[in-house]
């Protein structure tokens, strides 16, 4: 069997990839214009856990913007964990402040910026 290293080293092309893909999504929380890319971040996220094995993931509508959830109840007299994190981003305003264009995340070194902040 595999360890997660291991895995992880051997998929690290499809996981950058991925990664890459949903930082190009302008989910911009703060600004109308931009809930329908929250939405699809959203529908990104519940697609890669249901591809991931997670059961009944899915996008909650809320008063605001949505939530994904999903579970996976396989494990009886584990402890359970819950995870939580934003997936919305804020305005890249002002654009001219940055080197690369946003929501094009750039590769500088073995990081992953989305915005690079010019030289003052």
């Amino acid at each position: 069997m595999m360890g997660w290293r291991a895995y992880a080293q051997k998929h690290r092309g499809r996981f950058l990839s991925d990664l890459i893909d949903f930082l190009r999504i302008p989910s911009v929380s703060a600004l109308p214009g931009y809930a329908g890319d929250v939405q699809r971040a959203a529908q990104w996220i519940a697609d890669r856990m249901t591809a991931a094995g997670i059961e009944g993931a899915k996008v909650m509508e809320t008063g605001g913007h949505p939530v994904v959830y999903g579970e996976w109840l396989h494990a009886p007299g584990k402890p359970t964990v819950l995870l939580y994190g934003h997936f919305d981003t804020q305005p890249a305003d002002p654009v001219e402040l940055w080197t690369n264009p946003p929501f094009e995340p750039t590769i500088v070194g073995d990081r992953i910026s989305r915005w690079i902040p010019r030289a003052t």
